[in-house]
């Protein structure tokens, strides 16, 4: 992937580990403190909004290996930290990215594994074939979670609406979404409850609703979504990207909207952060960017069946904590 990058006239550079803001994706942050500058930090969840600042200094097209830090709950798809992959092109954007994407990571499976079909084992449907060939079906948000339980979110537009949709249908969501009374992370919750295990072949995901999206900029044609894609492999989301917002004024009405979810209770909402608008205010190009999880990549073509079996030192409690019993 680096070498496809590089062929592409992208640049390698870093990004700080230690940010002071929680910026760059909806997650939970591991949070430190900065001992000489007597200052609270947080590890960083994604390198995003300081690989954008490059593109508005004059690096028109970069990317990052970056080791990522999410404090969230353990599961064979979640690592608390982990390699993400992350690259933005000025002058893209998302249907750009959309076709980058896909001829970057076909070239570097048949560059590495000398094929793009995989087997696929670990499921109860058994054994089946993955193709990551041909070119890769386009579905949306909103026709998935219709077709999985027959709710509209394009009708009921609010939480309340939305809960009592899902109710309607006999659809039960996990308590802590329904508490956060956040349209946008019930949403996302309906999908992967009844679409995303069915999205098992390579597939596109378009159409996000724009209160899950802080960072996205808004389709023309339709205000509720925004220009972004997921690529789905196996129930997993491999890839996350979209055009990016750049209009300081909209940037800055989405955060304020991310921190009244905070102050309702959503530890996963982004906070105000004031560097990142004052470089969009200076002037940002139009920009598409992609995150790509490179753990789970891995595990998706390698039929592994928890994504610590693709990291060599995956993080475990002490030994010494098991043999106390706790």
């Amino acid at each position: 992937m680096r070498r496809f990058l590089e062929e592409h006239e992208f640049v390698e550079i870093e990004t700080p580990v230690l940010n002071n803001t929680q910026s760059g994706a909806l997650a939970k942050p591991f949070r430190t403190h900065h001992n000489a500058l007597d200052a609270e930090m947080y590890l960083r969840i994604a390198p995003e909004t300081y690989l954008k600042r490059a593109n508005a200094a004059g690096f028109n097209r970069v990317f990052e290996f970056a080791k990522c830090f999410r404090n969230e709950g353990v599961s064979k798809e979640h690592l608390q930290e982990f390699t993400m992959l992350e690259y933005y092109g000025a002058y893209w954007n998302f249907r750009d990215n959309m076709a980058f994407t896909q001829s970057m990571l076909q070239n570097a499976l048949k560059e590495t594994f000398g094929s793009l079909d995989f087997q696929r084992s670990a499921n109860s449907n058994g054994s089946e074939r993955i193709r990551f060939s041909g070119e890769w079906p386009i579905v949306t948000f909103r026709d998935i979670i219709d077709e999985g339980c027959g709710v509209d979110i394009h009708r009921s537009r609010d939480a309340a609406s939305l809960i009592a949709a899902t109710r309607a249908q006999g659809v039960v969501l996990d308590s802590e979404d329904v508490e956060s009374a956040n349209f946008g992370r019930l949403v996302d919750a309906l999908y992967k409850k009844v679409a995303r295990p069915k999205l098992i072949q390579p597939t596109f995901l378009i159409g996000h609703p724009i209160e899950a999206s802080p960072l996205a900029r808004c389709n023309d044609e339709d205000s509720l979504i925004v220009d972004r894609f997921h690529l789905v492999v196996c129930g997993t989301e491999l890839v996350n990207a979209y055009s990016e917002l750049v209009d300081p004024i909209d940037q800055r009405r989405r955060l304020i909207s991310q921190a009244d979810f905070r102050q309702e209770g959503d530890s996963e909402a982004m906070e105000m952060d004031e560097d990142y608008l004052r470089c969009m205010e200076h002037g940002m190009p139009p920009i598409s960017g992609t995150g790509i999880g490179v753990e789970r990549f891995l595990m998706s073509v390698m039929d592994l069946p928890h994504i610590k079996e693709a990291v060599l030192f995956p993080l475990l409690r002490k030994k010494s904590t098991l043999d106390d019993g706790a």
